[in-house]
């Protein structure tokens, strides 16, 4: 291919530029060979002259095709040179926002300066397991492929990150190990990869400071070794560290920081621990202060110096060292503001003794004051015989001061770097490791000194080592591709590293020079001129004697030789260190010890450190002896030993600006950065040789355009392409034939692509010919047919015209004729019409009169008739008047008769009854009750009239024995007998008091009741009225607004449940990975021990206990509380307080322990008190045990009507309830007025109160009843004992002492027995009447809570008032419900224990009779004279299995561990599910707990260590998904809960369990299920997933849509040859059928099945997605047809197999609408809103990220501007979406098993005999 071919006409070209680098223009007419010039056109429209050097001939730089601009990898580039690489960067880095893009083996970074969201988890798992070039570049794909190599090839790998002070280095570091730490995971529980990570804000906060170029720019260069054991996990790291920049330290220029610790350790000195370090701000301090501003926008130190203490932490540094560290790092910021005076001669100088910083620096160092004081002003000189102390002038006590500063501060960073070594250290054996260095790159300022001159030293060696890599690359590919191996050129810097380190080089004539006593830096220079003035990378400047040029690989560099002697000397003062040594502080006196002088010393005022690999001979001078130099060789030569033993991957960091500006390109920076770092050298040896490399099918489908119809025949390929590129490019030298692709030399390809786009373009002209002839034809047609048409129409209208005119005439002559007739008979009737009308007002006048006389008549007659009839009328009033008045006398009397029976007739029970049918009872109680108080007031009168009488006839005895006694002693005694008149007086008044005081408390008390009664009737009668209008407006009320907002709650809690079903089984899932984890351990554990004496336990011990948290079956009260609380631990605290049933069931039982706790009490301290009492008093009073009884009668009395008053008022609280929900929704929505709610609250008070009224009237008139029987009772019972004990039979009969006796000792028996009894009796009653009181205290308690309740509820609004009221309510009735359940459910057990009983003792009745009848057989068969035969009657099989309890193990190993799916072929599916729950039910029916329990628990562990086994089969664990569903199913089914059965047969309920419940194992069995189907899921995910990628985005199901794109270094590894192990969307569905067909034969249930697909299809949906997010090359038009037509073949799938429903479809709505954003027209606005109003599954981010990506596969599309990506962003800008890219494809959906009845009977299942079950015995 000639020039003047490729220098034709509208070809594009690059020329130089001096703002943009490289400029782009186009040729304006052919360049032929001997042309001095080029004619060009620039973009701005321009036409320039480009010259050209005839002598050298060079051309200008040919510009790439615009379809491979923006490719991932620069190699892809047809023409590989500096403009190509450096418009690729920007156009990907402007225009798609791609920080990242490969160049060949290197990936080059540019610093975005913004958070981009692509470094989360799910971009590391979207990574993980990725072949490089997979996915689009990224740090994690090096980190993967280093990763990756490291576990494949068991070789240990380098990330070499470099790059310029703010390129990004320290951040894709960090990035590198976080991967590393996320993939890889910790081998140990020590959480190692946390101490990696935690070790970069410790280093960032002690080698990282702010510069000019960079907030957070490491000032050293750092080697992380990170260990891997065996299985590739992170045991530990090691870190290495060169050149720490300690010139930092004591100097820093404009606009710079010092170290972030010591601004960190500033922000935070308030803290009362560092009240000691006498810190304050930063700029009170020298060494802080100098750059100016010591802030940063947007970094708050002390939240950093947090976070750098709690790394400490982590990594295991104390706190006392800790602390001690900060006061080293303190000591340093005050030493810096010790004042230093000089002395009047100029020789010497001083510090004050009362120099506060001096004191706190020695202070916090544990130094002594006065020797730093002297030694800091002084230095010691020593010769051969004496020591002498010299005085140092003020700028040497200021570089001796600076110096030890430096010191300081480099032994503390050594120090630290040791420690977190020390941390990361691993007593594990590494098995290889994977080392991130973190170094400076290439640099050049104004003035370079001696830290560039090593930096740039440091550079040259590893652009060598990188130099031979890649060189070594492209040899073994080239080896691979059995392509002749011709020797390529390539640029070798070893004379440049010669120069530098070899013999006599600049560092060895630099060492000798600081050797010499008095040697300067221009000595040095001078000899530097003498030894290298001939060598081709050394120059001297023409304008200085003082500096030097080396011909650096990236550039020259000039060095100024001044302070290099210094810098490399490194000297501090032994005295000043010998103090140090002996502070008392032991960390201080260790940074300073002897193994530690030999170290690097610190300097002067340089500005590196190095921390040596090796610990180096222990100097033998006073003085550090190695110098920086020496010391920087030898562990770069280490470091490059260390990097040759591992395959290193390269990272090159640029920085697209230097003012830290978001997205902001600028081309001489990049440039400059980009000859700098190497990337430009591989460039040039790729394109050195064979750059282009395509396989031979990638190449036949990209060119299969240019081959001839008759090579298409050929079925060879490679054939194919031979042919054709031997024809197509004439020079052989151009291209190579390898193994598997064609090698092409630069720009080959972009002539292949012209021949292309030739080829289309002429296709398309003749497309175009075709198409434009036939619309030719086709509007000469359209033309034609449309002349005759208007021809036709013309001709058609003319005659129309014609026939319209002769039409008109003949009408004309019409209207004529009947226009002028119509004249005529207008004229004539006219004059008729005024002939009729003069007759008319004739006649009308003449009957006008007639008629007003005949008027005027009737009018006189109707006057005479109505005077005549009020006359009569008057007459008729004034009698009817008179009778009336005599009638409303008589009906008077009649209404007043009347009313008084009436009201007589009101105040009788029958008429209250029928007002009130709910207060007849208790009307008729009140009326008892007045009766019998009635009585009682006869009774008592009558005792009262019967004791005064005997009172007064007493008196009348006592007055006459007064008066015998008078007369008989005197008067001596008549005061007394005086006072005993007056006692008994007063008891007589007091008596007839009592007496008044009962008769009004009686009347009072009647009158009470009677009041009540009528006050209840009243408002019984009101309320009535108000529940019926309330009912009423409840059925007026609309249901449209009830119903929506039932439906938005439902919508609600299907959602709360969504969430709480998805909590549960991720938890479920973490138990279970947790429990495999803990098997994987112990088996590991058994492995390691291999003790001769070791013996596993049986596994079925170990799983019982490992499921010890089996509940078992309920079987106690107890276990009612117990199974709530499982409840409450199983869903978590937020729906446990949302159960309230549990909840109030739990705070139920809380309050019965605590009444229980105190009755056990009080029984205590009353049994106390009887022990305490040594004679217990024993005669209670017949009043008090009336007393006693009557409060028992009362509290039982009182329950009785507790009880059913609940149950009256169940039904109204509800219908209550609902009324008052949609009252206040409707008054809320309306006007809002409150009268309603405050009349339902005083309806609510009122209910409540006339509650309590008629509940304590009736117990007491009840109370009075029992009492008053029992009173009479005993009245009854005492009169026949008195009477017996008087009428004793034989009482006065002699009897026999000995009968007297026994018969004594018999009623002592007797007595103590009845005594026995009565004592047990009365603790039995007092322990009643105590429960009865602690319940009058509950209610009591529950009463003033009630009060607080209404006190708090009178303060809330009316609506909230109601809402409370009916919550209370509903609690409170929701207790008692409770409690009648619980009391029910105790009913239940006792009758289940009954009959569990009663089936016992018939059972061994049956076989009493059994045996009875047995042997009177056998007695009957010896009386027989003759053999007789019994036949045995066959019963019905009743769906029950028994099995001996031996046999169990046997079961579960035929049943379950043993079991293969294909032994079941044919059967019925779940056969084992059935098996198994028969033999529950047997179990169940023969009443064996633990047989029950035994079973389930053996079957659970069986099927878990099954599905351990085959963890990896999906027939296996479909199989047991399926059995333990239908095992669940049939517990529910057969459990007797009615909720069940309604699809039961009578025949299967006959088969339902009768004495366990076994809802905690149904439970049980729903996490198992829970486990089987996430383990089915994983499965199936497993299997599916590597076939994704290929089948959906890869392989092309539409043949010929898509073409093949050119690519670089980093190709596809999916691209093999004709796709041998690539998958299409066939095999996908193959594997999807597979899964149905096996799910569906095993009989699962079809909501799982549809369940499982759910899930499959997220993760299709998932896993496309995120590689379309993630990879440049799929972004296409033909892209998104391919994945359009496969969706919809998946879709059709699902309609075939019924699967295609709405949760299914909308798994795979994101992926549609990516596939149809991909089609769709990319220009307008229009049709940014259209696909705004589209996408609307795919979030703002996703959508701005396709559109990036988006990239034309031919020339003839057009890429997506950024302003229409703009666009999009503005439209979506108001979108509140997640901030994750990619979608989480390892999510699940929560599963849900519904309830499944089967229609099979237990009955009529067979077991076949390959299940070896024989010895199951069918009941």
């Amino acid at each position: 291919m000639s020039v003047s071919e490729l220098y034709s006409q509208y070809t594009r070209v690059w020329i130089p530029d001096p703002d943009e680098v490289w400029r782009s223009a186009e040729l304006t007419k052919d360049y032929k060979e001997g042309e001095k010039s080029l004619q060009l056109r620039l973009e701005d429209e321009t036409i320039r002259e480009y010259p050209i050097d005839v002598q050298s001939n060079q051309l200008p730089f040919l510009r790439n095709p615009d379809i491979l601009v923006g490719e991932n990898d620069l190699t892809a580039l047809s023409y590989l040179h500096e403009p190509a690489v450096l418009h690729n960067l920007k156009v990907r880095f402007l225009e798609s926002n791609h920080i990242y893009t490969y160049c060949g083996i290197v990936l080059v970074a540019i610093n975005p300066y913004e958070q981009l969201p692509i470094y989360g988890q799910d971009v590391i798992y979207a990574y993980s397991g990725q072949n490089m070039g997979d996915m689009d570049p990224h740090i994690f794909a090096v980190a993967e492929e280093a990763y990756k190599q490291m576990a494949r090839d068991e070789k240990n790998q380098s990330i070499i990150v470099s790059g310029e002070s703010g390129a990004g280095k320290t951040v894709s570091a960090k990035y590198a190990m976080r991967y590393f730490a996320t993939v890889s995971g910790s081998a140990s529980d020590t959480n190692i990869e946390e101490k990696v990570l935690a070790s970069s804000p410790i280093m960032e906060a002690i080698g990282n400071a702010k510069t000019t170029r960079n907030d957070n720019s490491s000032r050293f260069g750092k080697y992380i070794q990170i260990g891997f054991d065996k299985r590739f996990r992170i045991i530990g790291a090691n870190m290495r560290t060169y050149l720490l920049e300690k010139s930092r330290v004591v100097f820093q220029a404009d606009d710079e920081r010092n170290y972030h610790i010591f601004y960190q350790l500033c922000a935070a000195a308030n803290l009362p621990e560092f009240k000691e370090l006498a810190l304050t701000c930063a700029e009170d301090f020298f060494y802080t202060s100098q750059g100016g501003d010591t802030s940063i926008e947007g970094v708050d130190d002390a939240e950093d110096f947090e976070k750098t203490r709690q790394a400490f932490t982590l990594l295991g540094v104390r706190e006392s060292h800790q602390i001690n560290i900060f006061k080293i790092i303190a000591s340093i910021l005050h030493l810096g503001n010790v004042e230093i005076q000089a002395e009047r001669d100029g020789e010497s100088c001083s510090i004050s003794p009362e120099d506060e910083h001096l004191s706190n620096f020695c202070q916090l160092l544990g130094v002594e004051e006065s020797q730093m004081q002297h030694w800091l002003c002084h230095r010691k000189l020593a010769t051969a015989s004496e020591t002498y102390i010299k005085t140092m002038s003020l700028q040497q006590v200021v570089n001796a001061r600076n110096a030890l500063a430096k010191h300081i501060y480099a032994q503390l960073f050594g120090w630290i770097v040791g420690h977190i070594n020390k941390a990361l250290h691993t007593s594990l054996k590494q098995h290889s490791f994977i080392g991130v260095l973190d170094i400076y790159g290439f640099e050049t300022f104004d003035v370079n000194s001696f830290e560039q001159f090593c930096i740039n030293y440091a550079n040259e060696k590893l652009q060598q080592q990188f130099n031979l890599h890649v060189f070594k690359l492209e040899q073994e590919e080239y080896m691979k591709e059995q392509i002749p191996w011709t020797l390529i050129d390539f640029y070798d810097n070893q004379p440049c590293i010669d120069l530098i380190e070899a013999k006599l080089g600049i560092l060895d004539l630099l060492d000798e020079e600081c050797k010499v006593p008095k040697g300067t830096d221009q000595n040095w220079a001078q000899k530097l001129y003498d030894r290298h003035s001939g060598s081709q990378h050394f120059q001297k400047p023409r304008m200085s004697n003082t500096a030097f040029i080396v011909v650096h690989f990236a550039d020259k560099v000039e060095y100024l030789s001044d302070s290099f002697l210094e810098k490399n000397r490194d000297t501090v003062y032994e005295e000043q260190i010998n103090i140090l040594k002996a502070s008392k502080f032991p960390l201080v006196a260790d940074l300073f010890h002897d193994g530690k002088d030999s170290a690097p010393a610190a300097t002067t005022s340089s500005k590196i450190s190095v921390r040596s690999a090796r610990p180096p001979l222990k100097a033998s001078n006073k003085e550090h002896k190695k110098t920086v130099g020496h010391q920087f060789r030898t562990s770069l030569h280490l470091l490059m030993e260390t990097l040759n033993t591992t395959t290193p991957h390269y990272v090159r960091c640029i920085k697209p600006n230097d003012e830290k500006l978001p997205f902001r390109f600028d081309p001489k920076r990049a440039v400059q950065q980009l000859r700098a770092c190497g990337v430009l050298e591989t460039i040039r040896i790729s394109a050195a040789g064979y750059p282009s490399r395509w396989a031979y099918h990638d190449f036949y489908n990209r060119y299969r355009v240019l081959v001839k119809k008759k090579e298409l025949a050929n079925t060879d390929k490679k054939a194919i392409c031979k042919s054709v590129l031997e024809s197509l490019i004439k020079d052989p030298d151009k291209f190579q034939f390898g193994r598997t692709k064609i090698f092409f030399r630069a720009g080959q390809v972009a002539y292949l692509e012209k021949l292309r786009a030739d080829k289309f373009r002429a296709a398309t002209i003749m497309i175009q010919k075709t198409v434009r002839g036939w619309l030719q034809k086709v509007k000469y047609r359209r033309l034609k047919a449309a002349t005759l048409t208007l021809q036709r129409y013309c001709r058609g209208h003319l005659a129309r015209r014609l026939a319209e005119h002769l039409r008109r005439t003949r009408a004309a002559v019409v209207l004529q004729k009947q226009y002028r007739m119509r004249r005529a008979h207008q004229a004539y009737q006219r004059v008729r019409r005024a002939t009729v009308v003069i007759q008319a007002f004739a006649r009308g006048m003449f009957a006008r009169r007639i008629y007003h006389q005949v008027l005027r008549e009737h009018k006189a007659t109707i006057i005479q008739k109505h005077v005549r009839s009020w006359m009569a009328r008057r007459c008729f009033q004034r009698l009817r008047g008179a009778a009336v008045v005599i009638q409303c006398g008589f009906r008077r009397l009649k209404a007043k008769q009347e009313l008084k029976a009436l009201k007589i007739e009101a105040r009788s029970a029958e008429h209250l009854k029928r007002l009130n049918v709910g207060m007849e009872n208790k009307v008729v109680q009140l009326q008892r009750k007045i009766d019998d108080q009635n009585k009682e007031f006869k009774m008592l009168s009558e005792q009262l009239s019967a004791i005064t009488s005997t009172h007064a006839t007493e008196v009348e005895k006592l007055k006459e024995e007064l008066a015998c006694y008078q007369q008989s002693q005197g008067g001596d005694s008549s005061p007394q007998l005086q006072e005993e008149v007056e006692s008994l007086r007063t008891e007589l008044q007091r008596a007839h008091s009592e007496r008044k005081v009962l008769e009004d408390a009686h009347t009072r008390e009647k009158d009470e009741l009677r009041k009540r009664v009528a006050d209840l009737e009243q408002e019984n009668a009101l309320l009535k009225d108000e529940k019926e209008r309330l009912n009423n407006q409840i059925l007026c009320h609309p249901k449209d607004e009830f119903a929506q907002n039932s439906v938005k709650e439902n919508l609600l809690m299907k959602k709360e449940l969504e969430e709480e079903r998805s909590r549960y089984q991720n938890l479920v899932k973490e138990y279970s990975r947790l429990e495999q984890r803990y098997d994987n351990l112990r088996d590991e554990m058994t492995i390691i021990k291999q003790t001769p004496g070791h013996r596993r336990n049986p596994s079925n011990q170990s799983s019982l206990e490992s499921d010890s948290n089996y509940p078992s079956i309920s079987t106690s009260e107890v276990g009612d509380t117990e199974d709530a609380l499982q409840q409450v631990e199983e869903i978590g605290l937020e729906k446990a307080a949302m159960d309230m049933t549990v909840f109030l069931k739990l705070q139920k039982r809380v309050r019965e322990l605590e009444q229980e706790r105190k009755k056990l009490q009080v029984q205590l301290e009353k049994k106390e008190q009887q022990d305490g009492k040594k004679i217990p008093a024993e005669q209670p009073s017949s009043d008090l045990d009336l007393d006693q009884d009557a409060d028992l009668a009362y509290n039982s009395l009182k329950r009785q009507e507790l009880e059913s008053e609940n149950k009256k008022l169940k039904n109204e609280l509800n219908e209550l309830r609902k009324a008052v929900a949609d009252q206040a929704s409707e008054h809320s929505a309306a006007h809002g007025t409150p009268d309603s709610y405050c009349l339902l609250l005083n309806q609510l008070k009122l209910a409540h109160e006339e509650l309590e009224v008629r509940k304590e009237e009736v117990l007491i008139l009840r109370t009075q009843i029992v009492s008053t029987d029992r009173r009479h009772l005993a009245g009854k019972g005492s009169e026949p004992s008195i009477n017996a004990r008087t009428s004793w039979p034989n009482s006065e009969k002699h009897v026999d002492q000995e009968d007297a006796i026994e018969a004594y000792h018999g009623v002592c028996q007797t007595n103590r027995l009845l005594e026995a009894q009565l004592q047990a009796q009365s603790r039995k009653h007092e322990e009643e009447a105590e429960g009865l009181k602690a319940q009058v205290e509950a209610l009591k308690e529950e009463l003033d809570k009630q009060q607080q309740t209404f006190c708090q509820t009178l303060l809330l609004s009316p609506e909230a008032q109601v809402e409370f009221g009916i919550r209370q309510e509903m609690s409170r009735l929701t207790s008692e419900n409770l409690d009648l359940k619980e009391l029910v459910e105790k009913l239940e057990k006792n009758e289940r224990k009954l009959k569990k009983q009663l089936k016992i003792y018939m059972k061994k009745v049956q076989d009493l009779e059994a045996a009875q009848a047995l042997a009177q057989s056998e007695r009957r068969r010896h009386e027989l004279n003759r053999q007789v035969t019994v036949q045995r009657k066959e019963k019905d099989f009743q769906g029950m299995l028994g099995y001996h309890k031996e046999d169990e193990a046997l079961l579960i190993r035929n049943l379950v561990t043993d079991l293969k799916p294909q032994a079941l072929a044919g059967t019925v599916p779940c056969l084992p599910a059935y098996i198994l729950y028969m033999c529950i039910r047997h179990a169940d029916y023969v009443n064996d707990d633990l047989k029950v329990h035994s079973l389930l628990t053996s079957t659970i562990n069986g099927i878990k260590k099954v599905l351990k086994k085959h963890n990896d089969d999906f027939e296996m664990t479909s199989f047991w998904l399926s059995n333990t569903c239908r095992l669940l199913h049939c517990l529910k089914q057969y459990s007797g809960d009615e909720g069940f059965m309604t699809q039961n047969t009578a025949k299967q309920n006959e088969h339902c369990l009768k004495n366990f419940d076994l809802t905690e194992y149904r439970q049980v069995l729903s996490d198992l299920s829970i486990q089987i189907y996430q383990q089915l899921i994983k499965i199936s995910e497993g299997l599916l997933q590597p076939m994704i990628v290929s089948a959906m985005l890869e392989n092309e199901s539409i043949q010929g849509l898509s073409g093949v794109k050119p690519t670089g270094y980093r190709k596809r590894t999916s691209s093999l040859a004709d796709g041998d192990n690539s998958y299409c969307l066939e095999a996908v569905i193959r594997q999807m059928n597979s899964f149905h067909t096996v799910m569906c034969d095993q009989g699962l249930d079809p909501e799982i099945i549809l369940q499982v697909f759910k899930q499959l299809f997220y993760m299709i949906t998932a896993v496309t997605l995120n590689n379309l997010l993630l990879r440049k090359d799929v972004c296409s038009w033909s892209t998104g047809m391919q994945l359009r037509y496969n969706i919809s073949q998946l879709e059709e799938w699902l309609r075939g197999r019924n699967l295609h429903q709405r949760e299914v479809a909308e798994t795979m709505e994101p992926l549609i609408q990516a596939a149809q954003l991909l089609q769709l027209k990319k220009k307008s606005p229009e049709d940014a809103e259209a696909i705004c109003s589209l996408c609307t599954a795919l979030s703002t981010q996703q959508i701005v990220k396709i559109l990036n990506l988006y990239t034309p596969l031919n020339e003839f599309e057009e890429r997506v501007t950024v302003a229409f990506i703009r666009t999009i962003q503005a439209q979506l800008q108001e979108r509140n979406d997640p901030q994750h890219l990619l979608l989480d494809f390892k999510h699940m959906f929560p599963v849900l098993f519904p309830f499944n009845p089967s229609s099979l009977t237990m009955d009529s299942i067979h077991i076949p005999a390959c299940l070896n079950l024989e010895f199951l015995n069918e009941v």
